[in-house]
């Protein structure tokens, strides 16, 4: 957003940088949606965060709208992940108070938000979502 608003490349290739470190990151499971900490010793054991997924998703989007060399690659990554949040880290209708994204971690080291909804991790599932509704119109 930085670098549509602005126009300065320094932000773009950030991003780039970023979507390059969390996409290839060891730790990264095969579903997308990654481990509260991508270098917790307990992994695959540690909690998972829905909510770093749907922000990822929500920037891959916005890359995937820059004419990039890697637009394409970004606009998949990003439906990949919302097709993992969407059928896997969804609450069930009528149970965890409206909530639409379970799973995420918001500070495992005071046990604090581990493995429930967050409202941030909504915000960016339904801005993702309004983000790939917009890239078909």
């Amino acid at each position: 957003m930085c670098f549509r608003e602005t126009k300065n490349k320094a932000y773009l290739n950030h991003a780039e940088k970023i979507a390059a470190y969390i996409l290839n990151h060891p730790s990264m499971p095969r579903d997308l949606v990654p481990y509260w900490d991508y270098n917790d010793p307990k992994i695959p054991d540690a909690p998972r965060d829905a909510s770093a997924a749907a922000v990822t998703a929500s920037a891959l989007y916005e890359l995937s709208t820059m004419n990039l060399p890697k637009s394409a690659f970004y606009l998949e990554t990003a439906n990949k992940i919302m097709k993992s949040l969407s059928s896997e880290y969804t609450c069930k209708p009528g149970t965890n108070k409206g909530f639409l994204l379970t799973s995420s971690t918001g500070h495992l080291p005071s046990n604090l938000e581990v493995n429930v909804p967050i409202v941030y991790a909504d915000y960016y599932y339904l801005e993702a979502l309004k983000r790939a509704k917009n890239l078909k119109k």
